[in-house]
């Protein structure tokens, strides 16, 4: 069962995600912490909100992409 998105309570982490990604110029690298606290809320709520739906919390998450800054020293 879904609740509406005003009280969806993994909302906030996704908000907290989206602007992380949008100041770090989409490095998920660099919103590691982020990420971790919309991993645990969705633990615990995935069955109430919709934010969850397409995130594996069965396995950690590993992020695939290369931070290019880091890349380039």
């Amino acid at each position: 069962m879904t609740t509406s998105p005003d009280a969806d309570p993994c909302k906030k982490f996704a908000c907290k995600l989206q602007k992380c990604l949008n100041e770090n110029i989409y490095q998920p690298s660099r919103c590691q912490e982020v990420i971790e606290e919309l991993r645990i809320c969705c633990r615990k709520y995935s069955n109430q909100s919709t934010v969850c739906e397409g995130i594996n919390i069965t396995k950690p998450y590993e992020h695939k992409t290369i931070d290019f800054r880091k890349a380039l020293k």
